[in-house]
């Protein structure tokens, strides 16, 4: 819990802190979309099959499963801002690492990246928590989900193109300098004796960031207002999470939400250049669509909820999802209609799970033991779709199959959704 004396965003200026937050956001999602766009000049030059390819979405989405207790080990052992720059350097070193032309190598780095990702996964929230005001927290955090979706856009967007020019391997390893870029920033907004973990940083009074377990950040940033004694009586009272049939609805519905986000990053592009001939250039900027319309969803949906029961937001998230995989099913030439329903409705569907976690919780701890438990649950489930998809185009020959996966993945998320949120307000 964040202490009163964190009355104001610390050293240092909030506005070069937040744009060091930004520029660390967007090397989380950046360079597991980035192998999307160049995925078939990938398996050709390598002779990997369409299962194996899936691997490298698969990989980082299932650290984020399995990972976050080291990560949390580690903020705890050398700091939160240390432990930024750790994650930075784990994903420049796997960037250069699945580059270096083998399928071996590809994995090694791969696996490294999803690691050193699941490190900023954990620690920025924390940070913003910690540094900024309630007040401010909020906006922030906006900003740091935002971020997120347009580091994804700008890998899905230039990939090809550079790919193109100089080949994939070069360009995987050109978006290391956007972790570089990150490193400088946030050395100089912390101080580079405390981002390398030789000085402290004066938060005068504020929780240190190694306090935070797992499942304390995996929130997201949302404030909890906890008592103690309530807590305590509280949790005396309420049924063990695993015995709530709401808990395993909301991990469900999660899982549907990131099974059908990943299985669609990591194979869009393919099934545009398949389906009606597109480059990979332009494969790979109809995938930037899809994902900065997240932000859309992503900052509508807090509004939309402050008028309609969490239940009719999920129906009309559902809705808005289904029309991405019928319409690639039926009519793949209007993909960008398509790529603005599907795109709104991932960025808003994690945002309203995240307000019906919060609204359904007792308590400040049964919030955070109930969001890890359905990230953590449902990430594991999701890193299986970029799997099961390439898997389902081998068996099938095509993408019809693959996008009847994708439809039932999004009908988990409206069918356990609206059945988990029927009584939150």
């Amino acid at each position: 819990m964040r202490q009163a004396g964190s009355a104001a965003v610390r050293s240092p200026a909030a506005w070069l802190l937040t744009l060091a937050i930004v520029l660390i956001a967007l090397n989380l999602r950046g360079p597991i979309v980035a192998t999307a766009p160049v995925l078939g000049q990938m398996s050709a030059d390598l002779g990997l099959t369409a299962v194996v390819a899936g691997l490298l979405t698969s990989i980082p989405v299932l650290c984020f499963a399995l990972a976050s207790p080291l990560a949390s080990s580690l903020i705890v052992k050398v700091g939160a801002e240390r432990a930024v720059s750790i994650g930075l350097a784990g994903v420049l070193l796997g960037t250069v690492l699945r580059a270096l032309g083998t399928s071996s190598w590809l994995y090694v780095g791969t696996i490294v990246i999803g690691i050193a990702i699941t490190v900023g996964n954990v620690v920025l929230p924390v940070i913003i928590r910690r540094d900024y005001t309630p007040e401010r927290a909020g906006f922030v955090t906006g900003i740091y989900t935002s971020a997120l979706n347009v580091g994804s856009m700008i890998t899905s967007l230039a990939t090809a193109p550079i790919a193109s020019v100089v080949g994939w391997p070069a360009a995987l390893v050109g978006w290391g300098l956007l972790a570089v870029l990150a490193v400088a920033v946030w050395a100089v907004a912390v101080g580079p004796r405390v981002a390398l973990g030789v000085g402290a940083r004066d938060v005068g009074g504020a929780v240190d960031a190694g306090g935070a377990s797992s499942a304390d950040v995996m929130t997201g940033g949302i404030d909890v207002v906890e008592t103690a004694a309530h807590e305590a009586d509280a949790e005396a009272r309420r049924r063990p999470l695993l015995r709530r049939w709401t808990t395993w609805g909301l991990t469900l519905a999660f899982a549907g939400q990131a099974f059908a986000y990943y299985g669609l990053t990591a194979w869009m592009p393919t099934l545009l250049g398949d389906e009606i001939g597109l480059t990979r250039e332009a494969a790979g900027a109809s995938s930037s669509v899809f994902q900065i319309m997240a932000v859309v969803g992503a900052i509508g949906v807090p509004l939309l909820a402050l008028r309609w029961r969490p239940s009719a937001v999920i129906a009309l998230i559902g809705v808005l999802w289904t029309a991405m995989p019928l319409g690639l099913f039926f009519a793949p030439e209007h993909w960008l209609i398509w790529s603005i329903f599907g795109g709104a409705a991932q960025g808003g569907g994690i945002t309203i799970i995240f307000i019906v976690i919060v609204r359904m919780a007792t308590t400040g701890d049964d919030a955070r033991r109930l969001s890890a438990l359905v990230q953590g649950g449902g990430y594991a489930i999701a890193s299986l779709g970029p799997l099961a998809i390439g898997g389902l185009h081998d068996a099938s020959g095509g993408w019809e199959l693959p996008m009847v996966g994708i439809f039932v993945s999004v009908l988990v998320l409206g069918i356990s959704g609206v059945l988990s949120a029927r009584r939150v307000r």
